[in-house]
């Protein structure tokens, strides 16, 4: 098929609208019923040209997403199959990346090699593919075989830190405090470095991006029994004008949701 390759070229300005429409709506349930047919057109279009960079970055960007939102509307064993799907399209991108197409499955020391040889150009690559991957981690309920990934996360957010540190709201510091805070400090755990990332994505975010605060609450806060900061975080978070980030407003509502929910049972764990 000759113009299979320029399937991203002539789709993208289509795909992009939808996108940035959905981002900006603040109705959770509307957006759980009526993704499904856009997520399906994605489908359409990677199964006729799987090769393109531009249309696995959109799979694995908007399947890992929606499988958030998915949850958020009580559909938990659908959000785990739709981040398989988000997970396989970001591996496929991973690979699209010729100097790790080879080391996804090697030692992680080979793998961190690897890495210092990706440029700032394909962070985006860098980025998406590690974000389905730790999606599609979180929704395995702690599986050993799952959980074995995350140190080659760990390494891609890490260079991603390297290259650019505010792609996405400083998205790759958000993975590495939550990978700090949740690990216990024998096997690696470092509570004051899941706070300074953290605290970094907040800056670079300008706190207009509330998945930071919730995260940061839920794995730092509470593990500490900081509950004062806990407090602090989620009230801001409610109380959050949304008209200070209308392009984040989908993901603002569901971490509005979540935060009024972590503050009614606070009594709970501090």
């Amino acid at each position: 098929m000759p113009l299979a390759g320029c399937t991203s070229f002539v789709i993208t300005p289509a795909i992009k609208p939808v996108v940035e429409n959905m981002n900006r709506q603040d109705d959770i349930q509307l957006v759980c019923e009526g993704a499904p047919a856009f997520l399906l057109m994605i489908d359409s279009l990677i199964a006729a040209d799987p090769a393109d960079k531009v249309l696995l970055k959109s799979g694995a960007q908007t399947y890992s997403a929606y499988a958030t939102v998915v949850a958020e509307c009580g559909r938990g064993e659908r959000a785990a199959l739709l981040s398989a799907k988000g997970m396989r399209y970001g591996m496929a991108l991973l690979k699209k990346e010729r100097l790790l197409a080879l080391g996804l499955n090697c030692p992680d020391k080979d793998f961190s090699r690897l890495l210092q040889n990706v440029s700032r150009s394909h962070v985006d690559s860098l980025f998406w593919g590690g974000y389905a991957w730790a999606t599609w981690i979180g929704f395995q309920q702690g599986a050993a075989a799952a959980m074995a990934d995350l140190p080659k996360v760990e390494l891609i957010m890490k260079r991603v830190v390297e290259l650019d540190e505010s792609f996405y709201n400083g998205g790759a510091h958000i993975f590495l405090g939550v990978y700090n805070a949740m690990r216990p400090v024998m096997f690696g755990g470092n509570p004051e470095l899941s706070k300074n990332h953290f605290e970094r994505a907040l800056l670079l975010s300008r706190r207009r991006y509330l998945p930071i605060m919730v995260a940061y609450a839920r794995f730092y806060a509470r593990m500490v029994f900081e509950r004062d900061l806990y407090e602090q975080l989620l009230r801001e978070v409610i109380d959050f004008d949304m008209e200070r980030a209308p392009e984040f407003t989908l993901a603002n509502t569901v971490a509005q949701k979540q935060a009024a929910e972590m503050l009614a049972v606070i009594d709970e764990y501090f």
